[in-house]
């Protein structure tokens, strides 16, 4: 049953301040300005709600107006997750390719001017970065959006990240507390377990978030897992023993803690968004996360009333959910401090630049962390190719609209080169029928994770040896072909540097 609660009472605006709700349409709907006015203090964007840079600071000038100081989140953490390019691919790899490039520098400068771009949109919190140690190579949710396997380079990048983009104003979200890079099920179809002792735990997973920590970042999001040795019973988003006990106490974060959506799987299939909501309050989030799949209006009224009776029933401490909201607030008052000084402590990166380099720092980073092997008799090509793209299943925090590829990167170097994609159902022969003639550029995505893929290629290099492989994702596969890159992600500028280093530009 629903509980009616007016737009007036301290619970009622506490319990609204606590949510991070999407919404469909590229302009606020009336809906959501209306709760901004009752004591929405968040709005997360996605790919749906935007179009173009202009657009969005409309966007975020229209929320603004309604409350200066409302949090303006999305989930933009450059390579394969983008939300401000999701139609173009993003203009900064991702972090396999900053951790495979290891200069700190480097990395603090892409986050910064990553940052900058979202300022200039109105956007104040990012999602991101990703801290997950990906010590499972057949992981099918983190992969390439870790900064890599070795825990140390893991967190050194975090905290780079984490000085890069907040010096530019934006608070970053670190996740997904306490790691998820030792699964092998994606959480937004299932619960993931990680079976590991306490100290694995301690020398791994948790490592980055220590640095993050340390690194003064502003929030944290956890995850929907489960690690029985921290808690037999519930998953992270929803355990006192993780979130208050092992992340407030602990660890001694005093930042706000932020959960996954709520309406992924291992939330939403098991114990509902209504009570996984009041679970994850109770356990110590202080935010909500939720519309990348609900994006209602009803949605926010159901978590808030959830969260409301769940005061006035005694199962949820009110004192709980005001300090949560009271944490919320506080983010957002630094936020609006922040867009007033962008030369807070760890600015010393100038925009757009890293030491040593210049022009387009996310091209300068995807040059640099592709990683090239060629054959003796390799040559660049000077014709037209073919680009064949081998498409796996793509996990779902990336956007199905996102490009990816070099197909249009390669045609811009090379005029007249085509492209095709094949799937499960294709093989070699397709391929080779398609092509024709031309030289064959193999375009692999996690080809040690995907036999039907590494079968593919291999009848492929049978038939033509002289084909160009390049791997746009873990590249955990020996390097083969006449020329081969491990390019560390599918952003558009990975594609583009994979590009020049086919045609010899």
């Amino acid at each position: 049953m629903t509980t009616m609660t007016t737009g007036s009472g301290t619970l009622t605006r506490d319990a609204l301040a606590v949510l991070q709700p999407g919404f469909v349409g590229t302009t606020a709907p009336d809906w959501l300005l209306r709760r901004i006015g009752e004591g929405l203090a968040s709005v997360g964007l996605f790919g749906r709600n935007i179009v173009s840079a202009p657009q969005v600071a409309a966007l975020t000038a229209q929320l603004r107006a309604e409350r200066d100081d409302v949090l303006v989140a999305i989930d933009e953490e450059g390579g394969d997750v983008t939300r401000i390019e999701v139609r173009t691919g993003s203009s900064f790899p991702g972090n396999l390719a900053l951790g495979a490039v290891d200069d700190l520098e480097l990395t603090r400068a892409v986050a910064h001017e990553l940052g900058r771009r979202l300022a200039e949109c109105g956007v104040n919190l990012n999602w991101a970065p990703s801290a997950d140690v990906n010590s499972n190579p057949d992981n099918p949710i983190i992969g390439v959006r870790a900064f890599g396997a070795d825990t140390e380079l893991v967190a050194r990048h975090t905290a780079a990240y984490i000085e890069g983009l907040q010096a530019a104003g934006v608070a970053a979200c670190t996740k997904h507390f306490p790691g998820h890079g030792d699964t092998n099920v994606d959480s937004h179809h299932a619960m993931p377990r990680i079976d590991v002792d306490l100290d694995t735990l301690h020398r791994r997973e948790l490592v980055p978030f220590r640095a993050a920590i340390a690194a003064g970042s502003k929030s944290v999001m956890s995850a929907h897992i489960l690690l029985p040795a921290l808690d037999p019973a519930r998953p992270a988003t929803l355990s006192p023993r993780i979130l208050t006990g092992l992340l407030r106490e602990e660890l001694g974060y005093d930042g706000l803690i932020v959960s996954d959506a709520v309406e992924m799987q291992a939330i939403a299939g098991t114990v509902g968004i209504e009570r996984g909501s009041v679970l994850a309050i109770a356990a110590g989030a202080d935010a909500l996360c939720v519309g990348g799949g609900l994006s209602d209006e009803g949605t926010v009224l159901r978590l808030r009333d959830a969260l409301v009776q769940a005061v006035r029933d005694g199962e949820l401490a009110e004192e709980r959910l005001a300090d949560a909201a009271a944490r919320v607030r506080a983010l957002a008052a630094w936020t609006g401090a922040a867009r007033g000084d962008r030369t807070a402590p760890g600015a010393a990166v100038q925009e757009g630049t890293a030491p040593g380099t210049g022009g387009d720092i996310g091209l300068v980073a995807a040059r640099r962390a592709a990683r090239v092997t060629a054959s003796p008799s390799w040559r660049p090509l000077e014709r037209a190719a073919y680009v064949a793209t081998f498409t796996p299943v793509m996990n779902i925090a990336v956007s199905s609209e996102t490009p990816w590829s070099i197909g249009a990167e390669l045609a811009e170097l090379l005029p007249g080169t085509e492209s095709g994609t094949f799937g499960t159902d294709s093989g070699a022969a397709d391929v080779l029928a398609a092509a024709g003639e031309r030289r064959i550029v193999a375009v692999v995505r996690d080809e040690h994770r995907h036999p039907w893929m590494a079968a593919a290629l291999d009848a492929l290099l049978a038939a033509r040896p002289d084909t160009v492989v390049v791997e746009m994702g873990v590249p955990r596969a020996a390097p083969r072909g006449a020329l081969h890159i491990a390019t560390h992600g599918a952003a558009r500028v990975c594609g583009r540097a994979a590009a020049e280093a086919i045609a010899g530009s």
